[in-house]
């Protein structure tokens, strides 16, 4: 849905991050120099990133 304030595993704050690693990535750079940059550096928090789907606008169609 969205990413989490905080790395399921660790617990490092990581959810103020996620907007500027969309719009390097939108522009081309590569994940990995991305990532090292924000100062993601343990497989947790990458695997969070990485492995992220956003389905906010999907699920916000079915509204209660």
């Amino acid at each position: 849905m969205i990413i989490p304030v905080r790395c399921f595993s660790c617990g490092k704050v990581v959810g103020h991050l996620w907007e500027e690693y969309q719009k390097r990535v939108k522009e081309g750079e590569s994940k990995e120099k991305v990532l090292n940059d924000l100062g993601l550096e343990r497989y947790c928090c990458r695997a969070l990133f990485l492995g992220h789907v956003d389905l906010l606008k999907n699920i916000s169609k079915f509204k209660p």
